[in-house]
């Protein structure tokens, strides 16, 4: 029973350190375009201009 005075106040420090994380990601802009990045990568290389590379 003594292991729930432990137990429970790291759950909640995980808790409080995943919620900074993502809301840092969230702040970053790290979910702006999700589509885009998936469409991304289906395009080929080749279709790209010569002077671009």
């Amino acid at each position: 029973m003594e292991i729930l005075y432990v137990l429970i106040p790291v759950s909640v420090l995980l808790v409080l350190l995943i919620l900074a994380v993502l809301g840092w990601a969230v702040h970053r802009g790290q979910f702006e375009d999700i589509e885009q990045e998936g469409l991304r990568i289906l395009q080929s290389d080749d279709a790209k201009d010569p002077d671009e590379r």
